[in-house]
Parts: structure tokens; C-alpha cells; sequence
């Protein structure tokens, strides 16, 4: 699995002008191509009267699946240059839809390619990418007595703890990167004298 990935920070759209057409760029994070063609879908329920809807999308932090489509735009002109400027980004689990509505003068295969890529980038400026690392979700077993110290203590660190369960014993499941584990056992046993254990569980990506 790779380290990190970059992907878009949230949903958005950018919309830019070319020879009187306007081009609205669509972006949006996509865990699965299922969800990457539910957005295609909508953004072209949005724009029935658009002439195009020219799609492109990456999914996989090693960009294992990529498609793209020209909607009726000679080929190679829409879709293929949107796929482009999102690799050359390296940006994944990214779908991007480019809506346009024809101004009245042709822009030829370079204008077109220009456009449609420089749609994809400007918008990718615009709404902006975040960094998912990868890392192994692990769970804390500790006291009632050491808990709400350790809670504190783990946040001061800089942890994110993702969740506390208050039962007979305390558990608390946090993201340690990979390369941290081995310092992180060793910080836990000086900070709980040995008593709290960690359970280790599957790899993810997200924010540590």
C-alpha cells in the first residue's frame, strides 16, 4: 500500500469562460467508481440541457482504475485531457465532471483540450487538496484509574482518538502510522506503568 495520497478537500464547482462557452468543472472525493458514476449521473440530471458532460475519474491510491468519456466531444479532446490534469495533480479517489454549454464559436481540438483540462485545474485550485496517510487503526485497553489521564495525555500528543468506551474496562481506538508503532508501544507502557494494552487492528488512510 502506498504511504499517503492527495484527493480533493471537499465538494465543489469552478466555472470558467472560453470564445463565449462556458465550462463548469464539478469535483468531488470518490471512495468507489460506483460513487464516481452516482455524481457523474447527478451532475448530468443537473444539466439536461448542457452540450456536454465530460467525466474523469481516479480511484485507488496507486490511481489503479482511471476512465474517462467525451460525451460527444471529438475524441480524446475532454476526457482524456480531465484524466491528465488529475494525474499530473496526483490527486485520487477524485471524480471530476465538466459541464458545457456551447457559446457559438468552435475552439478545434487544442482549444478544446485546453479547456477541458484547464477547467479540471483551475477548479482543483479552487476547492483545494488534503493529504490521507495510511496507518493501523489500534485499540488502548486501560483502568478507570489511568483512563481520563492517558485520554488527556494522548490528545496533548497530538493523537486523534477516534473513540472511548467506558465499560469495566476503558477502551480507546486511535491511528498510529505504520513507522510509529514500535515508539508508541514503548510511550504507552512509561505512561500507564505497563498496565494498558494495545490491540492492533487492519490499515486505512485518513488523518492521523
Amino acid at each position: 500500500m502506498h504511504e499517503q495520497y492527495r484527493t480533493v478537500a471537499r465538494q465543489g464547482v469552478h466555472e470558467t469562460e472560453v470564445n463565449r462557452s462556458r465550462f463548469l468543472c464539478a469535483l468531488a472525493p470518490a471512495a468507489t467508481e460506483e460513487e464516481a458514476w452516482d455524481f457523474v449521473a447527478g451532475v448530468r440530471r443537473e444539466h439536461p440541457t448542457a452540450t456536454h458532460n465530460c467525466f474523469a475519474y481516479v480511484i485507488g491510491a496507486d490511481a489503479s482504475v482511471q476512465k474517462a468519456g467525451d460525451d460527444g466531444e471529438p475524441g480524446g479532446t475532454a476526457g482524456a485531457p480531465m484524466l491528465q490534469m488529475l494525474l499530473r495533480r496526483d490527486v485520487r479517489y477524485v471524480v471530476a465532471v465538466v459541464t458545457r454549454y456551447y457559446g457559438g464559436v468552435k475552439l478545434g481540438a487544442g482549444g478544446l483540450i485546453r479547456a477541458y483540462g484547464g477547467a479540471v485545474g483551475e477548479a482543483l485550485d479552487r476547492v483545494g487538496t488534503v493529504t490521507r496517510r495510511r496507518y493501523r487503526l489500534a485499540t488502548i485497553i486501560v483502568d478507570h484509574q489511568r483512563a481520563g489521564k492517558l485520554e488527556n495525555e494522548l490528545r496533548a500528543t497530538g493523537r486523534t482518538v477516534r473513540d472511548v468506551r467506558y465499560a469495566e474496562i476503558v477502551t480507546m481506538r486511535i491511528g498510529l502510522p505504520a513507522s510509529d508503532i514500535g515508539a508508541f508501544r514503548d510511550w504507552l507502557a512509561d505512561t500507564t506503568a505497563g498496565t494498558a494494552l494495545l490491540e492492533l487492528g487492519g490499515e486505512a488512510y485518513g488523518d492521523i
